[in-house]
């Protein structure tokens, strides 16, 4: 019985059928896959200019230095300015070190050190997290070859692949933990792995330390600046700042530590795993070989 050539026109994400395609299927197939790839080509050759620039002439960092000035001078509108820049940087490979220092600079200078912090805070949190869902998506759905060859610069997605199919969330949120990625390669190669969305983006609550103590070095910057610059005692100032910072850095030492720790304790686990499956296949395999032939 013949099969009717019912096909719909394939975005270019769906996997093959055996289903025969009409030559305007074909066409339009084949127009998707160039359109996908001319876009990805671009994406790429952006993210390699941004990082090459932040090697060389530094005009990325200083188009994010004028921002933040501007930003100190309209505050309000400047939160909601700040994360889709954020938004942008976490996407495009835009180093976020400095946008988290200078918002709590800018918020800090703008509203006071305790206001300006939080808002600092929920503004890069709001910005990375919405740019690392972007960022994952497009790993797993756009750039899928490209972010496999970035993952084998780093073995332990390797390692954890499978194992994210039943710990997803717990070994996410101890990457976010542990600095032992960069940001922005980690938003790619989860999108590569077995990692569930909702999991991973429920993860992203573990950014929340170290997103806060450096908004908080940011706006400390900015308290004693603005101390020493108006001539008062700065004394007290100079206390908060210091203990905050001391006890800031010691909170996010010691939970990296544990959750780096931890990771390779499900790192050893599963390489261990695997090695007990390879010599049980090896065993029965020997064990096929062995049995004669009836």
């Amino acid at each position: 019985m013949p099969v009717e050539n019912t096909a719909s026109v394939p975005s270019g994400d769906e996997p093959e059928t055996n289903i025969p395609l009409t030559p305007e299927d074909e066409a339009a197939k084949k127009k998707a896959c160039i359109k996908k790839s001319l876009f990805a080509l671009i994406f790429v050759a952006f993210i390699a200019y941004v990082i090459a620039d932040s090697l060389t002439t530094k005009h990325v960092s200083g188009a994010v230095e004028d921002f933040l000035a501007w930003i100190e001078d309209n505050p309000t509108i400047g939160i909601f300015a700040f994360m889709g820049v954020y938004i942008i940087a976490t996407v495009f490979f835009i180093p976020g070190s400095i946008l988290t220092l200078g918002a709590g600079f800018v918020f800090a200078n703008a509203f006071g050190l305790g206001l300006g912090v939080a808002l600092g805070t929920l503004a890069v949190f709001v910005g990375a997290s919405i740019g690392a869902c972007f960022a994952f998506l497009i790993g797993r759905y756009l750039l899928r070859d490209w972010v496999s060859t970035l993952a084998k610069k780093y073995a332990i997605f390797q390692a954890l692949d499978i194992a994210f199919e039943e710990k997803g969330l717990r070994i996410m949120t101890l990457l976010r933990l542990s600095p032992l990625i960069p940001w922005n390669a980690i938003n790619y190669i989860a999108g590569v792995t077995s990692l569930k969305f909702y999991e991973y983006a429920i993860a992203l609550i573990a950014i929340l330390p170290g997103t806060v103590l450096y908004v908080f070095l940011g706006a400390s910057a900015g308290s004693l600046a603005d101390s020493a610059s108006s001539g008062d005692n700065s004394t007290v100032t100079i206390i908060v700042v210091v203990v905050g910072v001391i006890f800031g850095i010691a909170a996010v030492a010691v939970t990296s530590y544990y959750a780096k720790k931890e990771l390779n304790r499900i790192t050893a686990e599963r390489n261990a795993q695997l090695e007990e499956e390879n010599i049980q296949t090896d065993a029965e395999a020997v064990k096929i070989e062995e049995t004669p032939d009836e």
